[in-house]
């Protein structure tokens, strides 16, 4: 009796393989053609960050080009579940990637609004380091402009301020020669 039930078990297995096959090979044929895909957007991706981002430096633009890799080869594993048959599994990781995205971007908010910021302090072309600025309560010589902060140089010492709030509101002070 043992051999039977292990018979049909072993005939079921076969049966399940056999009627998967069709949906695993669509599958990894989807990956391949992906995995290229991937490879000329990736290439496309990094040539137009090195034309527009020319004096940035490389690992800024490594850290953007690793970003839009991941959201293409998670969209490609989110597919690649329906394809195989997993569409609640696709479903559930996209809502909740989604939902953990809106909490972390949340999170970082001021970090991101300071990021934004600096990019434009940085492409400004009325604002550069040996500038003397007025920004809010500072008024100083522009030491540094980085991507999320300004030092400036007042007295002596240096200030350092959050680029959000010093590109929302600055004046260049013209030196009096």
């Amino acid at each position: 009796m043992q051999v039977g039930v292990i018979n049909q078990a072993l005939e079921q297995l076969v049966t399940n393989v056999v009627d998967a096959l069709p949906r695993l090979i669509t599958a990894f044929v989807f990956l391949a053609i992906a995995a290229v895909g991937i490879k000329a957007i990736m290439f496309v991706v990094r040539a137009v960050l090195k034309r527009s981002l020319p004096g940035e430096s490389p690992v800024y633009r490594q850290f953007l080009s690793v970003i839009v890799l991941v959201f293409l080869w998670f969209g490609v594993a989110l597919s690649f579940l329906s394809i195989v048959g997993l569409t609640a599994i696709a479903a559930s990781l996209g809502t909740a990637t989604g939902f953990l995205a809106l909490g972390v971007s949340y999170a970082l908010s001021e970090m991101i609004k300071d990021a934004v910021a600096g990019v434009y302090l940085l492409r400004d072309p009325d604002f550069n380091p040996g500038d003397t600025v007025k920004a809010g309560d500072t008024t100083g010589e522009v030491a540094a402009i980085e991507l999320r902060k300004t030092r400036f140089r007042v007295d002596g010492d240096t200030v350092v301020r959050a680029n959000a709030a010093i590109e929302e509101r600055w004046t260049k002070v013209e030196s009096e020669s």
